[in-house]
């Protein structure tokens, strides 16, 4: 990022009349710092947001980079995602220019938990191996443990709760003992992932692997809790008794698991944690669905769906649908087991569409700070140039201009597969749609999104280096397949196992023809000549450009026809 030039990040605004100091500004980081250990996170934002102000108009990239990293650290907490994103994502240009590693690390590594929270799995993990791969070189134990700390909550949230529990153990055994705060949190993230790999171990008929998990789980809540409650936290407190509870229903401990249970949600509503509210009702239900009290779990698990419905939290509202199908399924009503189970399916489409849709937002954002990186780095190899005045220097010269070259292709190529990457999408995809005629009757731009079938399967029957060849030739499949009489055709990956196919000029049967046949060349590929018995397919979501979308809706129509595709059997072209 060049002097004087700053990105935007929601929520902050240069201040004017500030004693623009650096001791003002170092009194207001720790007044949020002070925020944030109590868990008034609101205080905590509105001194950060000050402070970023300051060190916007007067500070150098070092002290913005702090008063960013706060910020997103408490956007987080207040559950404002996307915000915390850009702040994360601002502040990283700063880190970077300053050759700070370790606050780079730190910051991947809130960035991965972001990206988590909004359901964009595949950045959060791309974010936290870039992180891990710092913390190792760095040599900093305590970097290690935060990452491999977050990489277990990532795997959690996608109900990879074995292999969630594995980097959390490890993170667990990094840990320092000195540090109370990162203590509550590794103990506090080991008992909620417990609450999901306790029922998994169980319904995998691992009795007696079910009880120790839930032993050792037990056990690292009440750490937890007193913990927390020493810290006098609210948070803490209430995220840990929510959990705790949860844990001793599984126990079969009910009278003990309603009791923590309601003092979380006391505590969720005292100050007004909405999040650990709706997560408070959800598990009282729960619990008495393990106790067999199906009419009560029902009573429960409605009012936290209209609670859903009406402040428009879809996850939430998803996950009662969930549970509601469960309870009256239990209950042997096959009517309400079916419309929940409807209701819960058509949320789910929905919120991939909502991920589509962030995604592109923050697309949008992170091209702003990438054109800004690049501007810097011009900036520095202009600098360097000028001081070329001798012909000795000549050969320093062209060795600066191949650096620049490379920077501009390393910005936009996949380095695993040579395939243009998201940043490349960022930049060209608009100008795509700027070229197509909107005019047409018939779309004469389409977009595929490319999803390799159970990919997830590959990596754990073969393992991730096998995985990544896969990647490799799925990507020659479909560059070196694409029609020669198509010239407006181009292939990129998008990130994870899923590729982006775009075709300007077309109409919808040439298309879909192009789909078919890329789709045909992945399937007839000799897969068995990487590893015996494997075989890998590809499923292709279709949509055409409508008059007057933006690359989000595009992309979140191809999404859906991914999903449908995904839906009907896989291994198929499905198209709008």
């Amino acid at each position: 990022m060049v002097e004087g030039r700053a990105v935007a990040v929601a929520g902050v605004a240069p201040t004017s009349g500030l004693d623009d100091g650096p001791a003002l500004l170092d009194e207001l980081l720790e007044l949020a710092e002070q925020a944030r250990l109590r868990g008034d996170y609101r205080t905590g934002a509105a001194h950060a947001r000050r402070a970023v102000a300051i060190a916007r108009s007067a500070a150098g990239a070092a002290d913005l980079a702090r008063a960013l990293h706060c910020l997103a650290n408490q956007l987080l907490r207040l559950g404002e995602h996307e915000a915390s994103i850009a702040a994360s994502r601002d502040a990283l240009v700063q880190f970077e220019r300053t050759g700070d590693d370790r606050g780079t690390c730190l910051e991947l590594t809130a960035l991965g938990m972001a990206f988590s929270e909004l359901g964009l799995f595949d950045e959060a993990l791309e974010g936290l191996a870039e992180a891990r791969e710092i913390a190792l070189r760095v040599g900093e134990r305590s970097l290690l443990y935060w990452v491999h700390n977050r990489i277990g909550v990532v795997h959690s949230c996608m109900g990879e709760h074995e292999q969630a529990d594995v980097h959390l153990v490890h993170a667990l055994e990094l840990g320092d003992e000195r540090d109370i705060e990162a203590g509550f949190c590794i103990l506090n993230n080991l008992a909620d992932n417990a609450t999901g790999l306790v029922p998994a171990l169980r319904a995998a008929g691992r009795e007696a692997d079910a009880q120790a998990a839930l032993a050792a789980a037990l056990d690292r809540a009440a750490q937890g809790l007193r913990l927390a409650r020493a810290a006098d936290h609210p948070y803490r407190m209430a995220i840990c008794l929510d959990n705790l509870g949860m844990l001793l229903g599984h126990a079969g401990r009910y009278p003990e698991a309603f009791g923590a249970i309601d003092e979380a949600l006391d505590l969720a509503t005292r100050h007004g944690y909405r999040g650990l509210q709706y997560s408070a009702w959800r598990h009282r239900a729960s619990v008495h669905r393990l106790r067999g009290e199906f009419a009560e779990a029902i009573r429960g698990l409605t009012q936290v769906l209209r609670r859903a419905e009406e402040t428009g939290q879809t996850p939430d509202a998803m996950t009662a649908h969930e549970q509601l199908c469960e309870a009256y399924e239990q209950t042997g009503d096959h009517r309400l087991a079916l419309h929940h189970y409807r209701r819960y399916h058509l949320l789910e489409r929905q919120a991939r569409s909502d991920v589509a849709a962030v995604r592109a937002r923050l697309m949008t954002h992170h091209f702003e700070l990438d054109n800004a990186r690049l501007e810097a780095e011009n900036a520095r190899l202009e600098t360097e140039l000028h001081r070329v005045r001798s012909r000795e220097l000549e050969e320093d010269k062209q060795a600066l201009q191949r650096q620049a070259r490379q920077l501009d292709r390393y910005a936009h190529e996949d380095h695993l597969t040579g395939l243009p990457n998201r940043r490349w999408i960022e930049l060209r995809l608009p100008e795509l749609i700027a070229m197509a005629d909107g005019d047409r009757e018939e779309p004469d731009l389409w977009l595929a999104i490319i999803d390799v079938d159970r990919f997830k399967g590959v990596n754990d029957r073969y393992g991730h280096p096998l995985g990544d060849e896969v990647l490799r030739r799925m990507a020659g499949l479909l560059r070196d397949g694409l029609p020669g009489e198509l010239p407006g055709a181009m292939v990129a990956r998008l990130g994870g196992e899923e590729f982006l196919l775009a075709l300007a000029g077309v109409d919808a049967r040439q298309a879909a023809e192009a789909c078919e046949a890329l789709r045909a060349r992945v399937a007839a590929f000799d897969w068995g000549r990487l590893a015996a018995g494997l075989h890998v397919t590809a499923s292709f979501g279709l949509a055409g450009h409508r008059r007057d979308d933006d690359h989000g809706a595009l992309l979140g129509r191809a999404d859906a026809q991914l999903y449908r595709a995904k839906r009907n059997g896989r291994n198929r072209v499905e198209a709008a």
